[in-house]
């Protein structure tokens, strides 16, 4: 059975990126599409940096990603899709909890973050939830996931929500998201070129608003 390894010091976390790879519709590995000039992924980083006390990258080809400030891991169960990457992830986190994001969600809110990671403790799983739909590459998650998600590994059942009956879950819900993030940029997610452009018009928008000496 798999342990968990981290700290248990509930208010300090990890983040991890999801990088898995090329995108069969884009061509190419979406962490290093590029918005106002930088990767993705970069940008990510510079973000969940801002209150997690270490970044790890989970991807497939380890070399591409050496250059990044964050410490970069493999899968342990290859081919095991995002639920494989969080495991990996999870198990490699030096806290109890971890932040799990995917490498292409450029508008990452950290007054939301910051929020999910206040509900933690007395929890395995902080997730936001809008109606039926669940942001499970959004979520913080703790160590004590990794049993019930490592058998889920082993039987191949690659479903994410098929974890949550079997952990503490605390859902955000539709009106606590909206105090933070109103239009709910912090799950658009980049799968084609168009989405790509709407996120290069949104990135302007956005920082359009923001006062120059902030940016």
């Amino acid at each position: 059975m798999t342990q968990r390894v981290g700290t248990r010091n509930e208010h300090t976390l990890s983040a991890v990126i999801l990088a898995g790879g090329r995108s069969t519709r884009l061509g190419r590995d979406k962490a290093f599409l590029r918005l106002d000039g930088r990767p993705l992924v970069e940008r990510i980083i510079d973000t969940v940096a801002q209150f997690a006390s270490e970044v790890i990258v989970v991807a497939n080809d380890i070399s591409l990603y050496e250059s990044l400030d964050a410490r970069v891991v493999s899968d342990i169960y290859p081919g095991k899709g995002a639920l494989g990457g969080i495991f990996s992830g999870l198990r490699a986190a030096t806290n109890l909890y971890a932040l799990v994001v995917a490498c292409d969600m450029p508008f990452l809110n950290i007054s939301l973050l910051r929020y999910m990671r206040d509900l933690a403790p007395g929890y395995d799983l902080v997730i936001p939830r809008m109606g039926e739909l669940t942001e499970s590459l959004h979520a913080i998650y703790s160590q004590d996931c990794l049993p019930a998600i490592e058998r889920q590994l082993m039987d191949n059942d690659l479903r994410i929500a098929h974890l949550f009956p079997h952990v503490r879950v605390r859902y955000v819900e539709l009106e606590e998201i909206n105090l933070f993030d109103p239009e709910h940029l912090s799950f658009f997610n980049i799968n084609s070129q168009s989405d790509l452009e709407e996120a290069t018009a949104i990135w302007q928008r956005v920082q359009s608003d923001v006062p120059s000496g902030q940016r």
